[in-house]
């Protein structure tokens, strides 16, 4: 059982967390990240169709990760966590996360580069306030449950998400990443996806992500 006094985030890592967790931080770690890209690149007049592309596979990858918390994890927990009550202001998070996606991607796609700085920046401060909600309740409650379980309700989580974000998913989450971490996390990745992710995806990931940089 964890301690419920224990503050865990991904602020500065994932090597305070419980191992079984670190997939979950590395995604939390990798928006936070590309948040501040995002901020960097509008701030530069970056082109916003060159954007365009880099920022609709990072919104496929977080309304999946929202909506798998939202329609699986959530109720999951509510009925596995004694005294879990997260769920309701974590769900207002992701819709308020949406509609700034939204805003973010109608920029984009209209070349409104002038107005993308002020969109960019909102969108980073809510994911960095959501995550700020989320982890202080979601983490502890995830490493009250036996490892086995938690293994069993991640593998629905990634069972259930799109072939275009199962495809991103991997070099995304390790872009970046200390070694140690992504030594913890390839451990629960088949040896034949992990191959894949580090070869064919990884080289489609830095295409799409070299107009961001």
């Amino acid at each position: 059982m964890s301690d419920r006094k224990t503050v865990w985030s991904s602020e500065q890592g994932i090597g305070a967390l419980p191992a079984q967790l670190r997939g979950f931080g590395l995604m939390h770690v990798a928006m936070r990240r590309d948040a501040a890209r995002l901020r960097a690149a509008a701030a530069r007049s970056a082109s916003p169709a060159a954007l365009a592309d880099w920022f609709g596979r990072l919104r496929a990858v977080i309304d999946w990760h929202h909506h798998s918390e939202d329609e699986i994890l959530w109720p999951y927990l509510r009925r596995q966590v004694a005294g879990f009550d997260g769920g309701g202001v974590l769900e207002q998070d992701h819709e308020e996360l949406e509609r700034a996606m939204g805003r973010v991607a109608q920029l984009l796609g209209a070349g409104r580069g002038t107005e993308l700085p002020a969109a960019a920046a909102g969108f980073e401060e809510l994911i960095r306030e959501h995550l700020g909600h989320e982890e202080p309740v979601v983490f502890p409650a995830l490493a009250d449950l036996p490892v086995d379980e938690y293994l069993r309700v991640e593998r629905r989580i990634i069972q259930s998400a799109p072939t275009q974000v199962m495809t991103y998913l991997q070099p995304w989450m390790f872009d970046g990443a200390d070694q140690a971490s992504v030594r913890a996390v390839s451990a629960t990745i088949p040896a034949p996806v992990r191959l894949l992710g580090r070869t064919v995806l990884e080289r489609r990931y830095r295409r799409v992500l070299a107009p961001v940089l």
